[in-house]
This record gives C-alpha cells, sequence and structure tokens, in this order.
C-alpha cells in the first residue's frame, strides 16, 4: 500500500515537471520569435529609410556638390548595415546612419532653396514618419528582448532555458552622445 502511494506521488511529481518543462519551453519559443518577429520589423522601417535616402540625397545632389562627404559617409553607413550579420552589428550600422543623415539634415538647414524644394519637402515629410515608425518598432522589440530575457533569468525556467539552449538576447542601445539632437531647423 505504501508503495503505491509513493509510486503515484512521484509519478504526479514527474508529470507536473513534465508539463513545467513543456509549458515553459514553449513559452521560451515564443518569447524568442517574438523578439526576432520584433526586430524584423525594425529592419523593414530601416529597409524603408534606406529606400528613402537615396532619394533625399539624389534631390538635393545636383544642385551642390561640396558636400559629397556627407552623401558618402550615408553610402558607406547603409553598405555596412546591409553587410552586418548579427543584431549588433546592425544597432551599430544604424546608429551611423543616424549620425549622417543628421549633418545631412543640417547640410540642408544652410540651404533654404532646398528647403523649398516640393520633392525635398515630400521626402523630408516621408523620412520624418520612417523615423517616426522605427522608433516605435525599436520600443516593441526592447519590450520583446525584455519579457524574453525575463523568462531566461527567472528561477527555475532558467535552468530550462540552459538546458535547450536559450540565451539572452540583446537590447537596441542608442549609441553614445545620441542623445543629444543635432540643431536642424527646416
Amino acid at each position: 500500500m505504501m508503495n503505491k502511494k509513493i509510486f503515484y506521488i512521484i509519478l504526479a511529481v514527474v508529470v507536473f515537471a513534465g508539463f513545467y518543462a513543456w509549458g515553459t519551453y514553449n513559452k521560451l519559443v515564443t518569447g524568442s520569435e517574438g523578439v526576432d518577429s520584433a526586430w524584423a520589423q525594425v529592419e523593414t522601417q530601416y529597409q524603408r529609410r534606406f529606400d528613402l535616402i537615396p532619394n533625399l540625397t539624389n534631390s538635393v545632389k545636383g544642385i551642390f556638390n561640396q558636400e559629397k562627404e556627407v552623401f558618402g559617409k550615408l553610402a558607406d553607413a547603409r553598405s555596412r548595415y546591409a553587410g552586418a550579420r548579427n543584431v549588433a552589428e546592425k544597432v551599430g550600422a544604424a546608429n551611423e546612419v543616424e549620425s549622417s543623415f543628421a549633418r545631412l539634415l543640417v547640410v540642408l538647414e544652410n540651404y533654404p532653396q532646398l528647403r523649398s524644394s516640393e520633392a525635398v519637402q515630400n521626402l523630408m515629410v516621408q523620412l520624418e514618419g520612417t523615423e517616426n515608425r522605427i522608433s516605435v518598432e525599436r520600443k516593441r522589440y526592447n519590450d520583446g528582448v525584455r519579457d524574453y530575457n525575463l523568462v531566461v533569468k527567472r528561477f527555475p525556467a532558467k535552468f530550462l532555458a540552459s538546458l535547450f539552449s536559450f540565451v539572452e538576447k540583446e537590447y537596441f542601445e542608442a549609441v553614445s552622445g545620441s542623445e543629444v539632437a543635432p540643431k536642424v531647423e527646416l
């Protein structure tokens, strides 16, 4: 009789542990996929930005050639982003694009005839909207990373996460000095 009780208790513990492991594993998979999906949305907005920037630069390129350095840095940063192999490299390249783009906006500030161009105005409005979208998607990404990382770090799920090779994801963090916006008056 006693052996039967012990058997049922052990069986209940094993079944409970199995369900816990199953649920935790599925939660980790869901969280990881959610973070990957959020990053894909960030990249989608980056692609939109990267598609708009050449149109803007081509619109203003013909009017002045002395600012070739700004255009070159923008093109280089876009290329580095395209060649990046992981989130950290992409974040670094995206920050370079933002820095170069900010310099382009400062250049535009110095050329009033460009600001009055309808093509430039339209592109600037589209880029402004894209920058807002990027900001929203970065926040969603970081929220997903936070939720996922909490599951990976919490006890006892951290043991299962380690067992199944689930590791913490990196947050999107702005580059040092990005809190100081360039002065742009369009």
